[in-house]
This record gives structure tokens, sequence and C-alpha cells, in this order.
């Protein structure tokens, strides 16, 4: 039976500044192009495209980018009661366009401030999932509220959800977040990561899939979501599946998690959660449209 709210997604939301021809430094940047950002934000979007109940949690400033933001958030059809407004200004992002990873250049504000008074504790028994990110767990407050918060979704039966997008110029000290990311996975968390993230995080430059699944599986996550440089790898402990890519281009790894959270919470198994996040992660349309489900599970049997 689904849940009331089908998904509250904690953590970052900010305005994002993009190069808007690729470049290797900010420095070789002439024009930027202004996006709302965030890896929450953007999760809670593609999963209310596909018709879902999405709820954010997040903290910006009371300056024109957090109005721009929220507004944005609620055109895109998620829930913002939960986004709170400070004094603090509104998180921004230089980065530059890169066909591999950007180079950024980070200017932190009302992010790292989530209060546990954002949070509606008493509802996450009409929540399916709670879904934070590395990046929120960079920086108390929000840390400690984010733990906090993952403890009671997973007593009140909620899929605890992280998304691993470690860099060192958000979270410097490698040890603290190592520690903070064992801590989140306790809670049976499923976990979402790249090649990149891996890298980013355990220093290893050449990752085998089923070594990364294992290493989250023994500190306690329920699953792992990893993209590697070739394929979609799923593991749960007692079955492992890969699947290849099939675009030329790089896979959107927010839009392969919001068809396999939803496929999750439509009590898909393992092998047709991540079929469903694949086309999902192919279909090349606009944040604007809307996805259905059928699109999704259009190549699963049965």
């Amino acid at each position: 039976m689904r849940r009331t709210i089908d998904i509250l997604s904690a953590g970052e939301l900010l305005m994002d500044f993009a190069t808007a021809d690729f470049a290797q430094t900010i420095e070789e940047g002439a024009l930027f192009k202004r996006t709302p950002m965030g890896a929450p934000a953007l999760l809670a979007i593609q999963m209310a495209r596909l018709g879902n109940k999405a709820m954010l949690a997040a903290t910006v400033g009371t300056d024109d980018m957090g109005k721009t933001l929220i507004s944005y958030m609620k055109q895109m059809g998620v829930d913002a009661s939960c986004v709170a407004q400070l004094e603090e200004p509104t998180t921004l992002i230089l980065n530059t366009k890169s066909a591999t990873e950007s180079n950024i250049q980070v200017y932190r504000g009302a992010d790292s401030m989530l209060s546990i008074r954002q949070f509606p504790f008493q509802s996450f028994e009409q929540i399916g999932v709670f879904h934070a990110t590395c990046f929120a767990l960079s920086k108390n407050p929000s840390q400690h509220v984010i733990l906090q918060a993952a403890e009671r979704a997973q007593r009140a039966g909620c899929i605890v959800s992280l998304d691993l997008n470690y860099t060192q110029k958000i979270f410097p000290d490698r040890i603290e977040a190592k520690k903070a990311v064992s801590e989140f996975a306790r809670y049976k968390a499923l976990i979402k990561l790249s090649a990149q993230d891996w890298r980013n995080l355990y220093e290893d430059t050449s990752p085998a899939p089923q070594a990364v699944i294992e290493h989250f599986l023994k500190i306690g996550a329920e699953g792992v979501c990893y993209i590697s440089d070739e394929a979609f790898w799923v593991g749960n402990g007692q079955e492992t599946h890969s699947l290849p890519f099939r675009n030329t281009s790089s896979p959107d790894t927010h839009t392969f998690m919001a068809g396999y959270l939803t496929a999750r919470l439509d009590d898909k198994n393992l092998l047709d959660c991540a079929v469903a996040g694949r086309k999902m992660s192919e279909m090349q349309t606009s944040n604007a449209d809307q996805v259905s489900r059928e699109q999704i599970y259009s190549e699963l049997e049965g």
C-alpha cells in the first residue's frame, strides 16, 4: 500500500551558474547560464514528473534567488512547504561545463542551515522514501538534522536513500565524510553513487562494481545503485544485476533514481527497478514533461 507522500527529499537547493561553453577553469568562462540545482531538488522534480507526491526540505535565503528557487520548485509540481527562508544568502555555485568532471566554486550560504522543525516527523509513517545527499551531510547543523531524520524515517518504515554526491571542495575532510556516510548507511539505506563519486571519496581510480556494492552492504546499507562508466549496477546482498548503457551520452543519475524508486514504491523486484530506472534515464524530455509509469515499465515482463 502506497503512502500519502511518496518522497521527502532533503538537502541542498541552490542556484547553479555554469559556463555556456566547455571550459577547464572558471577563469575561462565568459558567459554563465543560471539553472536551479541541488541533487535533492532534482530528484524531487523527476519523481513529480512520474506522478509521485514529492516534497522537498531545504533552506534558501530571503533574497531574490531564494524566492526564485521556491517558485521554480512549485512550478515543477514539488511541495515546497518544508523549504525555509533565512537571512543567510542563498547558496550559489559557479562551475565549468565539462564532458567529465566540472570545476566548481561554491559560495555556501543558507543550504547548510536545515532545522529539525522543518521535518514533519509526525507524518513520517505516511512517507514512502526519505532521501538525502552527501552534500547536505557536509556541514552542521544540516548533517545532524539529516542523520536524526534518517533514523526516525527508518523507524517509521520509510525507504531511506542517500545520494553520495561527494566532492572535496564541498566536504574537505574525507575521514569525516566517510564517517557520515557510514552512519547514514546503517539505517538500512539505499546508496546511489557514480563511479566519479566513488573515486572522489575513496580515491580509488579503478573501482570494481561488485566491490563497491559489497563495501556499502558491509557498513549497513540495504541496497546499492552504482552507475559505473559503462553500466547501471544494482545489488542488495541477495542478487546483483548490471544493465549496460544504450545511449552514447552520459546517463542522468537523477532520472535513473526516480525511475528506480518509483518502481520500488510500486513493489517491483530489483531487476525491474533497474530496468525502469534505465528507461527513465534514456527519455530525453524536459523537466516540465510528465512521464507515465507505462513508459518506464514498457520493457518489463508481465
